[in-house]
């Protein structure tokens, strides 16, 4: 029987309920699959914050590097800890010393489930560069509280990391539909996004069966919306990724539906899974939060560890499951709990 480590980190806020709904629906699939989970929980976040002075304790990645993957719940709670203290204190120093290059976003519609669009049938997969970009963290301020005072955020893009992100992302359409958009904006950006465009130009020569079309990202925002159906695999830097697969989330029905992957190809570091909704203290411990992202994700991981008749299965009780608006939370126009809509999924799988 094959056994996984997970090191689950639920956070802040709802990140806690939906970790717990995720867990039970993993484990329901692990038992019927014939595999072992083994959770390690670590109550890492804000609250952590409070009482100890950081995100997490010294030696917190050492201790996550021994698991198989990472799954965390949300983080974020901005009338305790300043969002950039949190951010920078526990998301971006994973990503980042586990080598976690590639942040893989889903984007298509649920059965059961409605977006804002008139247009239903898309399936997009956002892959965005997740490690360096306009989130290399290069920079400062000096002069701090005079007039002049002067703030510096440098972008920083290697050869290294903007081709093997290219190359994911050539590989992913070549096992889709074999097209591949590529977003950058170089017309305003001489240096940066036209390094990415001459990559980009230099892989599409190894892989002559990708139709590769490039996009500046305020037209393939646009386009998001009006022809959603024309995209299959987007690649885009760091910053751009970030606000595109937002896009994608809403016009699949909101970030209650919003999973992703932040992976490791090589796998020799633990990749880890997340909803990407936020923590939303607002509804904290209402029993509100919807868990369709978290679960989402918990099938990506599972999916990456080869337990991929599992993963099918969670998505396919997904389906089944969301498609009776007893088992909807308040988001879909429901009326149902995290723990009733986990329990729903559980009994379908």
């Amino acid at each position: 029987m094959n056994s996984y480590n997970i090191a689950v980190i639920p956070g802040d806020g709802v990140g806690v309920e939906v970790t717990e709904a995720t867990l039970k629906v993993l484990l329901a699939a692990a038992e019927k699959f014939g595999f072992n989970l083994a959770p390690t929980q670590y109550e890492w976040g804000c609250e952590y914050y409070v009482e100890h002075g950081e995100m997490m304790p010294a030696d917190g990645l050492s201790q996550l590097k021994k698991s198989d993957a990472i799954y965390l719940g949300a983080v974020g709670w901005p009338e305790k800890v300043c969002d950039s203290v949190s951010l920078h204190g526990l998301l971006l120093p994973i990503r980042k010393q586990f080598d976690q290059f590639v942040n893989m976003r889903p984007h298509r519609l649920l059965t059961g489930t409605s977006g804002p669009l008139k247009k239903t049938k898309f399936d997009i997969l956002c892959i965005r560069e997740n490690t360096e970009g306009e989130y290399s963290g290069a920079g400062g301020r000096v002069h701090v509280g005079n007039p002049h005072e002067v703030a510096v955020e440098t972008s920083v893009f290697t050869r290294h990391g903007v081709e093997r992100l290219l190359r994911f992302g050539f590989e992913q359409a070549r096992q889709r539909s074999g097209k591949l958009a590529s977003i950058t904006k170089s017309n305003a950006q001489k240096y940066s996004m036209v390094f990415w465009d001459e990559i980009t130009e230099e892989l599409s020569a190894e892989y002559p069966d990708v139709t590769v079309e490039r996009y500046h990202v305020d037209a393939a925002a646009a386009r998001m919306i009006t022809h959603p159906e024309s995209f299959d695999v987007i690649v885009a830097s760091n910053l751009f990724g970030d606000i595109l697969s937002d896009i994608g989330a809403a016009i699949q029905g909101g970030l209650g539906f919003a999973a992703s992957a932040n992976i490791n190809p090589s796998r020799e570091l633990p990749s880890m899974f997340e909803p990407v909704h936020g923590s939303a203290p607002d509804i904290a411990g209402l029993g509100k939060a919807n868990p369709v992202a978290a679960v989402w994700s918990g099938a990506m991981m599972l999916e990456h560890l080869g337990e991929t008749k599992a993963a099918q299965a969670i998505m396919a009780a997904l389906n089944d499951v969301l498609a009776s608006p007893d088992n909807c939370t308040p988001d879909m126009g429901g009326k149902a709990t995290t723990s009733e809509v986990a329990e729903a999924i559980v009994k379908a799988i």
